[in-house]
């Protein structure tokens, strides 16, 4: 990894900032790309190496696209934090805010303990392209199985047509909030839970949890955007465990390349949430199903040769 160069953490950079929020899996897109290129990227953006720093350079690049979400829902996330510290001042949850910065939290507890669990040996038993590979067809599986299963009005409308709303003269992304917060405590967490699947490289942090929440009745937009603010939580807590790795002595050489891919991370997240949020106002989950399965057949296929 101390060989890692500017233009190798700028690509992997942009890389990362579209595909963690296209529901493609970063981290298997991660693995892969090198793996099918092979040479010296293959080798020095290998996270199973002895002592690798590839994956603490993933983490900080992580971190940069989720610096980008909050950019993008700052409104959303001052609404989040007031109504969680109104709600402890007060001890109770009465606001449409405070379930929500709730239902947030709740939701995010199980991927939580299970990253703390099996991270580590998920990645070390399977940060290999191969199994990589195998998991992103899977992941195209559970999204087509996502569209085909979703409940009967949660499906892609039409454009033109707005998704049911109680108060049609909401600011949109208050609308959201409203239907959001109509999730019982429950069924964020089970939503929530389905984030443990991106433990396994090659399953979609924002993929599955966009499916569960399509299962359990949201639009594609609410599920997209549940998805998208449960995703800031998660990796900004997984930064601060990993990222510190980056400032050891051994690591110095790549705090620069590190620094140019963030950057790329970010404006490459801020422009894939951007156009998510719009893109599933009136689309769904089958045309990533379709390239996630044939991408995973395809590189396991190549791999295998």
């Amino acid at each position: 990894m101390s060989t890692l160069t500017y233009p190798e953490a700028i690509g992997v950079g942009l890389l990362q900032g579209v595909t963690e929020l296209f529901p493609v899996s970063s981290l298997g897109h991660s693995i892969l790309l090198p793996a099918v290129i092979g040479g010296k990227i293959q080798q020095d953006l290998d996270m199973t190496a002895d002592g690798s720093s590839y994956l603490a350079a993933l983490v900080a690049l992580h971190l940069a696209t989720a610096l980008a979400l909050v950019v993008f829902f700052w409104r959303d996330w001052v609404r989040v934090v007031s109504g969680l510290f109104s709600s402890i001042r007060h001890r109770r949850v009465r606001t449409r805010d405070e379930k929500l910065a709730w239902l947030l939290i709740i939701s995010t507890i199980p991927v939580g303990v299970a990253g703390l669990v099996l991270e580590k040996a998920l990645r070390h038993a399977l940060g290999k392209p191969v199994p990589a590979a195998v998991f992103l067809a899977l992941n195209g599986l559970v999204l087509l199985g996502a569209e085909r299963l979703k409940r009967g009005g949660t499906g892609r409308r039409r454009a033109g047509h707005a998704a049911p709303v109680d108060e049609p003269d909401l600011d949109p992304a208050v609308a959201s909030d409203v239907r959001l917060t109509r999730l019982g405590y429950g069924q964020g967490a089970w939503i929530g839970a389905a984030q443990i699947l991106a433990l396994f490289p090659g399953i979609s942090r924002s993929g599955v949890t966009m499916s569960a929440g399509i299962l359990r009745g949201l639009h594609h937009e609410d599920a997209a955007r549940f998805s998208f603010l449960l995703a800031t939580p998660v990796i900004l807590a997984a930064s601060a465990l990993k990222v510190p790795e980056l400032f050891k002595p051994e690591n110095s050489g790549v705090l620069g390349p590190v620094a140019a891919g963030s950057v790329a991370a970010f404006v490459a997240g801020y422009v894939s949430v951007r156009f998510l949020t719009k893109y599933f106002e009136t689309r769904s989950l089958t045309p990533f199903a379709v390239y996630c399965f044939l991408a995973g057949v395809g590189s396991a296929v190549y791999l295998a040769l």
